[in-house]
């Protein structure tokens, strides 16, 4: 795992916008404050893959958040062809044949991350979903498979961290959305912890979305959560 030096790169602004001209706003807005932005399918059905060509050569980082899952050729094409934008990260949901697809097609500077358990799943929502396992359980499994076929991080909860880091060593990445800070709504996240608590227990790099993009001064509030996670 390359050593993350610039403090800013742990925080990901998540673009969850209507369309390219509101994302380039946005960033424009925030500025220097933050490095990396995640691009999720709201933005990537409209003009969002360009637009992290666009981002990839203002030095800007992106993170694909396309949660691929389908047959493995599909997924392998699929990588490969996302190893192509500049992106840095991009997610496959944590299926044993959808992971070792993009691992095999993964090429460059891309970093495959694996989805293993949404963050808006509690138990009772992986019950109705058909799994016998609780979310926990069910997270460590898909964590050490992720670990086993060579993903090069984990996307879960941070309630899960410990767990997670267990199963996959220190050489692989823990990327968290569901992230707040003090104070804000929750939205439809329901396994929460703030920036300085999710640093403090060992995640590379947090997801935030609408405490930042919804803010009156979204460059202060990623600045105050670059610092939050300094101080932890």
């Amino acid at each position: 795992m390359t050593p993350i030096t610039d403090p800013r790169d742990r925080l990901i602004v998540a673009l969850d916008l209507a369309d390219v001209d509101a994302a380039r706003a946005l960033v424009d807005r925030i500025g220097d404050a933050a490095t990396f932005y995640k691009i999720g399918y709201q933005l990537g059905y409209n003009g969002g893959l360009a637009f992290a060509r666009e981002l990839a050569k203002r030095g800007l980082k992106t993170f694909l958040d396309l949660k691929l899952h389908d047959i493995g050729n599909t997924v392998e094409e699929g990588v490969r062809a996302v190893s192509d934008l500049g992106a840095s990260f991009l997610t496959v949901h944590a299926y044993p044949q959808t992971m070792r697809a993009a691992v095999r097609g993964r090429s460059g500077n891309l970093k495959v991350l694996a989805v293993t358990v949404l963050t808006s799943y509690d138990d009772a929502d992986a019950a109705e979903a058909g799994y016998a396992l609780p979310v926990s359980a069910l997270v460590a499994k898909r964590a050490g498979q992720a670990r086993d076929i060579g993903i090069d991080g984990i996307v879960c909860s941070a309630l899960e961290a410990g767990p997670v880091r267990t199963a996959i060593g220190p050489e692989r990445l823990i990327v968290t959305p569901g992230i707040r800070p003090a104070g804000a709504e929750l939205g439809d996240q329901k396994r929460v912890l703030t920036p300085g608590q999710a640093r403090a227990a060992g995640i590379d790099h947090v997801v935030v979305g609408r405490p930042i993009t919804g803010a009156a001064d979204p460059r202060a509030v990623a600045r105050a959560i670059v610092a939050e996670m300094g101080e932890a």
